[in-house]
Order: C-alpha cells, then structure tokens, then sequence
C-alpha cells in the first residue's frame, strides 16, 4: 500500500519537476512538442513491437513450445508504451527500457530468474481442444527444462491426466 502512494505521489512531482526543468532549458514551447512527439513515437514502438512480439506467440504455440518469454514480452511492450504514452520524461525513459529488445531481454531474464526463485504458483495443464485446469503446486522449485528457461514445470500426457466430464 505504502509502495502504490509513493508512486502516485512522488512520480508525478517528479514528471513535474523534470518538464519544468526541461521548459526553462529550451523553451516551454519546444518542452510541449517533444512531449508530444514522445507520445507519437511511443504509438509507433507499440506498434512495430507489438506485431513483432505477436508474430513469435504465434510461432511458439505452433512450435508447441510455452511461449513464456513472448508473454512477458508482450506484457513489458504493453506497460513501456503506456509509460510512453503518459506524458513526462522520466516515465518515457523507464518506457524506451521496456519498448527496446536487448533492455527487454536483460529484464525478463530478471523477471523469470525471480519466478524461478519463488517457486511456481500454480501449474497450468491445457488437455487437447483448449481445456485446461489448475492446480496449486506444493513448495517446492520448478522442474526446468534444459531447452527453455521457463519457470513453468512440463507435464508427461497420459490417460491420469484427463479432466472429468463437464
């Protein structure tokens, strides 16, 4: 809770702070446009990213890999441009960050490393014509396989695992 006020109090004097600082260098004329080309070029990354990250979901499901690193993608490219999009310079640095791939790639490794550490949360097992289910997994770390390094633990089929008549 405490986390959340900061952020909705201290991010915004900061933007404030940051964009008259910027007015009073270069005129608050030029400080407007580049907060709105900003938002344009944000539009645009969310675009070209935005396909590019769909174009590889597709190729994984049909790969029948988890497609766990182009979800996270997806995700960052998501919040990145909404960061971009929002006005103020501090917030379109920390979305640039997340919009560029090789930055992208260093924090999802992060993130995924974090997963890792915590333990899965639940396992998701998808049974032939898109049902699926979930369970809580006991604590204890993922199986990972040496392939994928994803925190999502891979489970053998067989006829134990079908779901109960709807």
């Amino acid at each position: 809770m405490f986390v959340l006020l900061l952020l909705f109090v201290l991010v915004p004097i900061v933007e404030i702070y940051v964009i008259i600082q910027v007015g009073q260098a270069i005129g608050a004329l030029w400080t407007i446009l580049l907060l709105i080309a900003d938002s344009v070029i944000g539009a645009r990354l969310l675009t070209w990213q935005g396909r590019s990250a769909w174009r590889r979901f597709q190729d994984a499901l049909t790969a029948g890999r988890i497609p766990h690193n182009e979800v996270l993608d997806g995700a960052m490219i998501v919040v990145g441009s909404t960061l971009l999009l929002t006005p103020g310079f501090v917030t379109d640095a920390f979305g640039l960050l997340l919009l560029l791939p090789p930055t992208r790639a260093v924090l999802r490794r992060a993130v995924v490393r974090s997963i890792q550490r915590r333990g899965a949360v639940a396992r998701v097992v998808v049974y032939g014509a898109g049902r699926a289910t979930a369970r809580p997994v006991p604590d204890q770390p993922p199986d990972v396989d040496a392939e994928s390094p994803s925190p999502f633990r891979r489970l053998p089929p067989g006829p134990d695992r079908q779901l109960p008549p709807a």
